[in-house]
């Protein structure tokens, strides 16, 4: 394993310490607490928006902080829930008069710390709702997970709730809107290599040289079905197909089409890939509203992509397009 870490034990501290220093006017680092948060929340005119999760899927979350997106993240390790205590003190400190959001990808781990903290802010008196994120149609069973995985789609919830909640609307509010992006969210993604986490320094799971994992996780968790290796085109179908019919998206919708980077492909290869799904959506009477190519929700240094569609409507649009400012992009 070749990777820039010092100890593997302090690879998330230390990367989220640079991110503050890096934008040291918008964003404030409580290490206590693994937390990034904006510099100037809480705001007592809106509803925060708070993530959390594991650490690997950079720029997930804690890059997505900033005005019109979260006004923090706290995370745990590299794939490992954050502990309950660091979501419980965030949402003390990001408690506003008009109420905290906790936005969770649904898993075990982030399900039960994020419902304890919300309970225990509760009592407290602090005024939170959980809002949980299950895009990922490539669970068919519960095998490995609790329901369906909150992968890339999740920036779409993100976006909209922020959008409401910098509009002023009020937590009951917001929460239809999370709830209304999710509901019409959909993802698959595929891997063609495994990821290195920084504490193992050796890969995650194995693939053959000529082998595809169909419908993997973002933590590495199997998928639908494992392949061989087959021509780009086919890939894109091979995702493509399944998210279309899960809702299903048909002829006439008008949909944002998201091609998201897993941390190990090349943007160029993101873009080839944007390309045959706009035309196959295109051939199915599908109309791409907005557009979406690049790193969203990685898994550390996988070489691999997901494909996220949303339904758009007038709300829905309207909300992915107020301004937002983070570290790293707009959105």
């Amino acid at each position: 394993m070749k990777k820039f870490v010092n100890d593997p034990k302090q690879f998330v501290p230390e990367m989220l310490e640079g991110l503050a220093l890096a934008n040291p006017d918008t964003l404030r680092y409580v290490p206590e607490y693994n937390l990034i948060m904006r510099s100037d929340s809480p705001n007592e005119n809106k509803v925060s928006i708070v993530q959390g999760s594991g650490s690997g899927h950079e720029p997930a979350h804690v890059m997505a902080v900033g005005k019109g997106m979260l006004d923090a993240a706290c995370p745990g390790d590299v794939f490992a829930a954050p502990p309950f205590d660091y979501v419980f003190e965030t949402t003390k400190l990001l408690a506003s008069p008009k109420g905290v959001l906790l936005l969770v990808n649904n898993y075990t781990g982030d399900k039960m710390v994020f419902d304890m903290a919300q309970e225990m802010a509760a009592a407290e008196g602090v005024n939170v709702k959980t809002l949980f994120i299950d895009d990922d149609v490539s669970v068919q069973d519960s095998t490995y997970t609790i329901g369906r995985r909150g992968v890339a789609g999740n920036f779409f919830v993100i976006k909209a709730v922020a959008a409401a909640a910098e509009r002023g609307a009020d937590l009951d509010e917001v929460i239809r809107v999370g709830e209304k992006v999710n509901s019409v969210t959909r993802t698959m993604g595929v891997a063609l290599t495994a990821c290195t986490p920084p504490a193992k320094g050796s890969p995650l799971f194995e693939l053959g040289e000529d082998e595809i994992e169909v419908g993997v996780g973002i933590h590495g968790e199997p998928g639908r079905r494992r392949a061989k290796m087959m021509p780009a085109n086919d890939i894109v179908d091979e995702i493509l197909e399944p998210v279309v019919n899960d809702l299903p998206f048909k002829d006439g919708d008008r949909v944002a089409l998201m091609v998201n980077g897993l941390g190990g492909t090349p943007i160029s290869e993101l873009y080839l890939l944007y390309g045959q799904a706009h035309k196959q959506l295109a051939a199915k009477g599908i109309t791409v509203g907005r557009s979406y190519v690049g790193e969203y929700c990685t898994s550390l240094d996988m070489a691999g992509a997901s494909i996220t569609l949303v339904r758009l409507d007038d709300e829905i649009e309207s909300l992915l397009n107020d301004p937002a400012e983070i570290a790293m992009r707009v959105f």
